[in-house]
């Protein structure tokens, strides 16, 4: 086992109503085994990356303290999105019960076959930067640029926050 790292979680959903979704993910997440539940941000509405005929998303992040290696982590990520409903059928930016992203694991790059951290285009999304600006205002990637200024200059037309964070019915508020 490895010491405890933060690890930086997307959260999306867009099918099967969507607030409840991710409530329950986040409580999937409080669950996962060696990890803590740090922080969860609100919730934010934003159009779909991928075809427009699709419901709007519903996103957050998570942080969590873990012990659990990368891929583990991926693969119980994985089953909970499997749990939740979700079908890998291949199609990029479709319509989903259930989005787990492993954005950042500590200040770790990994650039494997399954698994790319810091998660390709976390930079580019305001639906992953603002709300990862919510609960870590001072993180800095591994590569040097700080969250807070990357959130602050994205565009985030279209991003709307809409709720506080989707937690589990009667859990405290980890919000930081």
């Amino acid at each position: 086992m490895t010491a405890a790292v933060r690890a930086c979680i997307g959260l999306g959903s867009n099918l099967g109503e969507p607030e409840r979704q991710l409530r329950r993910a986040v409580a999937a997440l409080g669950a996962l085994p060696d990890s803590r539940l740090l922080a969860v941000s609100s919730l934010y509405r934003n159009p779909p990356m991928g075809p427009a005929d699709q419901p709007d998303y519903l996103n957050a992040v998570a942080l969590l303290e873990t012990a659990l290696e990368p891929e583990p982590l991926l693969d119980a990520l994985q089953a909970i999105e499997g749990a939740q409903g979700r079908v890998r059928d291949g199609t990029r930016w479709g319509p989903r019960t259930l989005d787990l992203d492993l954005l950042l694991y500590g200040d770790r790059r990994i650039d494997g076959r399954r698994l790319r951290v810091p998660h390709p285009g976390l930079a580019e999304r305001a639906f992953v930067l603002r709300p990862l600006a919510e609960i870590a205002p001072g993180l800095v990637l591994p590569d040097g640029r700080a969250v807070a200024a990357l959130a602050a200059a994205i565009d985030a037309s279209g991003l709307v926050r809409v709720a506080p964070p989707p937690l589990p019915d009667g859990a405290p508020d980890p919000v930081s």
